[in-house]
């Protein structure tokens, strides 16, 4: 994004955050009404907030489960402070996360009590509600009018959030480090699901012993450390972080593997096979067809691409969510079949397209689970706030998966079609 761009949408995110502090300060005047529309909200969904000195009985429970009929099972949540209904109705999803993060309320059972309100609200549609007027017009100028993941700001998500620390990562994923969705067809735990991913991956690509393949966003450079093992191929590794590198090097000595420090718009090389795992929720719906232009002229004309991406194809779901941009991944953008099959014309022929996106919701218990554990041997380098910030990150994001709004793709390409027969694994 040139300068005089860039300021332009400063400018604007600046404006926008102004109109948005006005408005909460206008909500202030209304703080009585706005709870009570929050608490109805809620009770419909099967929601209990309850508030300091409360008194809660059985008949209480059942005239809120009479009332959502929908729902079996009540979640109860504890408000400390009545302008998180203000903030909710203010910031949305954000308003949401960032309350929760300064304690102003909380689960009372569970972290799992956090997916189960977000799931809820999903179902429900209830962001819809947010996503009208000004916020609508304000989302789109901030998160959808500009490119904001062009080559000067590709690497924003790397220092945010995959440099945050490797033992964080270590603590939280399996040994492999494998920071997206396992396959849990014939796993029942973290460990094997990423292993079974990586060779699903591994047949779905159809290796051959010293065929030449590219990683584009190779995360801490272990699936091509496994691909290079078991498979006898090379492996060039691209990735926009600098703890990625430092790692994928480490692990990668002595191996036909090359990790680098680099945008995939710089690659400029041929391969037998290419992979992309994890990196088309960064790349950005304007820059589609850059990403799969690149990945044609980089492949050999019988080669092979995967694409492993979470997707949406719900349209009442955001492409970018509002708290996961701001605090987890900077810039991220979701696609929806329409945008690949739209980006990949003329370029690629779809081979497979494989979805697997009730594996995350299971993956991303494992990974809190983890995180939970480990939080005492990291705590020290943290605080609080981030604890919950990463709690609220994993909690929220395993609702996304659980209630279908998201769902995880596993996509073969090839140039022009196969000459020979493709049976995809599964």
């Amino acid at each position: 994004m040139i300068w005089p761009i860039y300021a332009v949408y400063v400018c604007i995110v600046g404006f926008i955050r102004a109109m948005k502090w006005m408005e909460y300060q206008l909500l202030k005047l209304f703080t009585q009404s706005v709870k009570q529309t929050w608490i109805r909200i809620t009770e419909k969904l099967g929601v209990v907030i309850h508030f300091p000195g409360d008194k809660w009985n059985e008949e209480d429970s059942k005239r809120v489960l009479t009332a959502c009929t929908r729902y079996d099972k009540l979640v109860h949540l504890k408000v400390h402070d009545d302008q998180v209904f203000l903030r909710w109705a203010n910031l949305g999803s954000l308003g949401i996360g960032e309350s929760y993060m300064d304690k102003l309320w909380d689960y009372t059972d569970s972290p799992e009590d956090l997916t189960e309100l977000t799931v809820r609200v999903l179902e429900r549609n209830l962001l819809k509600r947010y996503y009208v007027g000004w916020n609508k017009f304000f989302e789109w100028l901030e998160l959808y009018a500009f490119n904001l993941q062009t080559r000067e700001r590709a690497f924003q998500v790397g220092v945010v959030h995959y440099d945050l620390g490797n033992k964080l990562y270590e603590l939280m994923l399996d040994p492999w480090l494998q920071y997206t969705c396992g396959y849990w067809k014939n796993a029942d735990n973290l460990n094997d699901a990423q292993l079974h991913k990586m060779e699903l991956i591994a047949k779905k690509l159809d290796l051959k012993p010293g065929m030449r393949v590219l990683d584009i966003g190779c995360g801490w450079g272990t699936l091509c450390k496994y691909l290079a093992q078991n498979y006898g191929v090379e492996c060039v590794g691209v990735t926009i972080s600098k703890e990625g590198v430092i790692y994928g090097k480490q692990i990668n000595e002595g191996l036909p593997v090359d990790i680098r420090l680099q945008d995939y718009r710089e690659v400029n090389e041929k391969f037998d096979r290419i992979v992309s795992v994890g990196i088309l929720e960064h790349v950005g719906f304007r820059n589609y067809r850059e990403f799969f232009t690149l990945a044609r002229r980089c492949l050999v004309d019988d080669g092979i691409f995967l694409v492993h991406s979470i997707g949406r194809n719900h349209l009442n779901f955001p492409r970018s969510e509002r708290f996961s941009n701001k605090y987890i991944f900077p810039n991220g953008n979701l696609a929806n079949p329409e945008d690949i099959t739209k980006a990949t014309h003329g370029l690629f022929i779809i081979e497979d397209w494989h979805n697997f996106g009730p594996d995350y919701a299971k993956t991303l218990y494992a990974w809190r689970e983890n995180f939970i554990k480990g939080w005492p041997q990291i705590e020290h380098q943290y605080d609080e706030r981030f604890y919950r910030m990463w709690i609220f990150y994993l909690s929220m994001a395993r609702a996304l998966f659980k209630s279908r709004k998201c769902q995880l793709w596993q996509i073969v390409l090839s140039k022009d079609g196969l000459r020979r027969e493709y049976r995809a694994a599964r």
